[in-house]
């Protein structure tokens, strides 16, 4: 299958072994709808969050079941503080919509975190780059193609 986004382009370039999961994509709350459509674990299926202190600007990825702790991932990045991105810059630095924003291939490279509690999962899921579209991977894969750390970022 020819890559539809720049995240299965880098992962198919990249020979790892995945999954590409397709489903009928929904209008909010797209990592539970992607859960609740695939029949996935919501522990093992992340979401792709964008970030900000001042011009910094990074990815964090966090179980569709958790929420992201804005001040543990600002301490692991070394930041004061941080902000939800606003949606359209999100997309520009991405290249990605809200609701397909993948870690992989983005437009821009930015630091990326993933919550270290998936890092033992044998498989995980994340966005494709499209809303609809995911990729089953291993957690080090993901890594390592997205140049990301695993840092507790979760919510206590």
């Amino acid at each position: 299958m020819a890559a539809k986004t720049h995240a299965l382009e880098v992962v198919q370039k990249a020979g790892v072994d995945h999954e590409v999961l397709t489903y009928a994509a929904g209008t909010d709350h797209f990592g539970e709808h992607a859960v609740e459509e695939l029949g996935l674990d919501a522990a093992r299926t992340l979401k792709t969050l964008v970030i900000h202190h001042e011009r910094e600007y990074a990815v964090c990825c966090v179980p569709v079941a958790g929420h992201l702790s804005l001040k543990h991932a600002a301490k692991a990045l070394g930041w004061k503080n941080a902000e939800m991105a606003d949606p359209k810059v999100a997309q520009r630095l991405t290249g990605y919509i809200v609701g397909g924003i993948s870690p992989l291939g983005t437009k821009q490279k930015l630091s990326t975190l993933i919550d270290a509690s998936v890092r033992g999962a044998q498989t995980i899921t994340v966005s494709a780059g499209q809303r609809g579209l995911s990729i089953a991977m291993s957690p080090a894969d993901l890594a390592e193609l997205s140049g990301a750390e695993f840092v507790d970022i979760a919510a206590d």
